[in-house]
């Protein structure tokens, strides 16, 4: 076989072994999507047009359609600009609908659904290296049933940032580091959060350097890394992953005249910043002055030990280094920014390895009560997802 043949049936092969958790996760994808069109019909709503004509879907669309420049002054005097949104979802929203009879939402939806299942393959082939296929399964039937788990179908950027970030890190994982930093590059064109995969693969390459400057070489002295090349690529790929996010920073900041920290202010102007978690923390506190808004505040702070709980599980589990410095970044990112406080949860969909140690326990679970455990709680997520959706507030 030649090399593009033996790569071919090495794509087929992996193809094969993640079948069973694309067909789980479209599935569970499918019955979110039956409940939430059953509800809306009752409420009177429509169900497309909540997954691609509201909230920040419309933002997104309008950067497609006419570019950047539309703000919106709010009489408390804070501006809305359309700069806060990053290019990379309304580019292809453009290019499907240049390409094909395809709106701009339509190209938004269609973008949405085929980067979920991209996503859904990069976890499985992150949790497969890492432990084994039945985790890799698991970890994506936990990612598909996640409460805010409908965010995966909208016209948001959510599942275009994962996928881009869980195959970033597989690269890494794999040694691949041109196509990590490639990778990583365009999730700094997603989301401002793309800082936590350049993160990562800066974390990796500067750990696999101090193993080269460890490992002995044919004369007992330190040497360099065996394979031919290792280095150049190792530090191209740290030099690709950040031009993504720091040339979109850049330009917008050439463009609104406030220099490099403009980004920063276009972020205040929609009361977007990181104060290390005083805003939220001050959110939580004053569910507690009142009954039953004490219930809420109970199940934020129980929610945070959980997210505290499963990162301790990853370090204690020894998840590779890029793994932990992600997660950790997006968590820290999700959770102590003044961000409006019902998007926290979906800010919180790309920390996928948060629910490895809950796959390693699932998967060793019988199958008959681990498909029991994913059927109810696929349920439950479709029900609410679809209550969650038809409330007044975004997601």
């Amino acid at each position: 076989m030649t090399d593009l043949e033996t790569r071919a049936a090495g794509r087929r092969g992996a193809l094969r072994r993640a079948a069973p958790a694309l067909l789980g996760y479209a599935a569970v994808r499918a019955l979110g999507l039956l409940a939430l069109a059953l509800w809306s019909a009752a409420r009177g709503k429509s169900a497309y047009t909540l997954l691609t004509a509201r909230w920040d879907s419309l933002w997104y669309t309008g950067v497609a359609e006419l570019g950047y420049g539309y703000e919106v002054r709010l009489p408390d005097g804070d501006v809305h600009s359309n700069l806060a949104f990053f290019p990379l979802l309304p580019w292809l929203e453009r290019l499907g609908a240049a390409v094909g009879p395809l709106s701009y939402a339509d190209a938004g939806f269609v973008v949405s659904l085929l980067a979920s299942l991209a996503a859904a393959w990069g976890i499985f082939a992150v949790a497969e290296h890492v432990y084994d296929r039945r985790v890799g399964l698991c970890a994506v039937l936990l990612w598909a049933v996640l409460p805010v788990g409908v965010v995966q179908s909208m016209a948001y950027s959510e599942s275009l940032f994962t996928a881009l970030a869980a195959w970033s890190l597989y690269a890494v994982l794999t040694g691949r580091w041109v196509t990590a930093g490639t990778l990583a590059a365009l999730a700094g064109l997603t989301r401002p959060v793309g800082l936590a995969v350049t993160a990562a693969v800066w974390a990796a390459a500067v750990a696999a350097f101090a193993r080269d400057r460890r490992r002995p070489g044919a004369d007992g002295a330190h040497g360099p890394p065996s394979a031919p090349g290792e280095s150049a690529r190792r530090v191209l790929g740290m030099l690709l992953a950040p031009l993504g996010a720091a040339g979109y920073v850049l330009w917008v900041g050439h463009r609104t005249g406030d220099g490099p920290l403009g980004y920063l202010d276009v972020q205040a102007g929609w009361r977007n910043g990181f104060d290390g978690g005083a805003a939220f923390a001050r959110f939580v506190a004053e569910k507690f002055t009142s009954f039953p808004a004490a219930l809420a505040g109970a199940a934020l702070v129980v929610g945070v030990a959980l997210l505290v709980r499963l990162y301790v599980a990853g370090v204690r589990q020894r998840q590779p280094l890029a793994l932990l410095v992600y997660t950790g970044i997006v968590v820290l990112l999700a959770l102590c920014a003044s961000s409006y406080f019902g998007s926290k949860p979906r800010l919180l969909l790309p920390a996928f390895p948060l629910l490895l140690p809950l796959a390693r326990a699932l998967a060793r679970a019988r199958t008959s009560r681990a498909a029991v455990v994913v059927c109810g709680v696929a349920v439950a997520a479709a029900v609410y997802g679809a209550f969650w959706l038809n409330g007044s507030g975004p997601p």
